[in-house]
């Protein structure tokens, strides 16, 4: 079992949620704690998460959980609605980068993942995630409730009519009541690269989870040569460094797909656009012969 899905079955299954996306990170900018003594560096690993509960209406979440050295088990920390989230800055526009912060309403996070991989997998699901919430959220506020549309138009004609220059203080209680049905400020998101924001990056997010996977083993590989050898070992250091080499040119050969696939997805956005401007003209022109 890899590491998501214990969290998912330790920390977010007992509470009725499901888990979209856990990446480990670290604070670019270590916060220090009276309590800890000066160095105390690896105490604990922290993984941001985002998770969506099983109970309508659907609530979006972002924790922070924490695994502590020497221990198996995952602590929830800190979790914010997605309604505090008020900002993820993806740092680099133009690169792939492990930075991005957090802003929330009443703290800002900076942090650093493990990979650009896996902070482009973090941000891609999060964003979406979003998009899909506060789609959610707009036709749930849209809609004015079960009575029929004849109901609702005769309801809000008869109050028009009452409202009128007779009757002020009705008029103002409509115009309040109009004002306060305001949707709710959406997370945003800046200097994230398009193809974490764009609508066709599903291969995109496949190829995060490989290089993610692979930059994995490679730092597994490398935690193995920095170990002393055993009795017989001497020959495991060239086989290491032969399979970084291996995961290295796998991982500049998926950086180079993914480009490819980038400027082919821009082109069909374009082709896209233009298809349907020509569409637009076409049935400008159909509806001016037809009169």
């Amino acid at each position: 079992m890899n590491i998501q899905s214990s969290i998912n079955k330790e920390v977010f299954i007992p509470r009725d949620e499901r888990l979209l996306v856990a990446v480990e990170v670290m604070r670019r900018k270590r916060k220090r704690m009276s309590f800890l003594p000066v160095g105390a560096k690896g105490d604990y690993t922290t993984f941001i998460c985002v998770s969506v509960t099983n109970t309508r209406p659907h609530q979006l979440l972002i924790t922070k959980v924490k695994q502590f050295a020497g221990s198996t088990s995952f602590t929830r920390r800190s979790q914010w609605m997605v309604e505090q989230l008020r900002q993820v800055n993806g740092i680099n526009p133009n690169k792939d980068s492990p930075e991005f912060d957090l802003v929330f309403d009443s703290s800002a996070d900076q942090w650093v993942a493990r990979s650009s991989a896996e902070k482009c997998i973090l941000v891609q699901i999060l964003y979406h995630a979003c998009h899909t919430y506060w789609e959610g959220r707009a036709g749930v506020l849209g809609k004015p409730g079960k009575r029929s549309r004849s109901e609702r138009q005769g309801r809000a004609g008869q109050q028009e009519v009452e409202a009128g220059p007779s009757n002020p203080s009705l008029s103002r209680t409509l115009q309040a009541r109009r004002k306060s049905v305001v949707p709710p400020r959406q997370t945003e998101f800046i200097n994230c690269q398009s193809k974490l924001t764009g609508d066709a990056c599903t291969m995109n997010l496949v190829l995060y989870r490989c290089r993610a996977f692979l930059t994995r083993m490679k730092n597994r590989m490398l935690e193995h040569q920095r170990r002393p050898p055993g009795p017989g070992q001497t020959g495991h250091r060239v086989t290491g460094r032969t399979l970084g080499n291996v995961v290295h040119r796998v991982n500049v050969a998926l950086g180079e797909r993914g480009e490819r696939l980038t400027r082919a997805e821009d082109k069909t956005v374009e082709l896209m656009h233009k298809a349907q401007q020509f569409a637009d003209t076409a049935h400008k022109l159909s509806l001016k012969y037809s009169k």
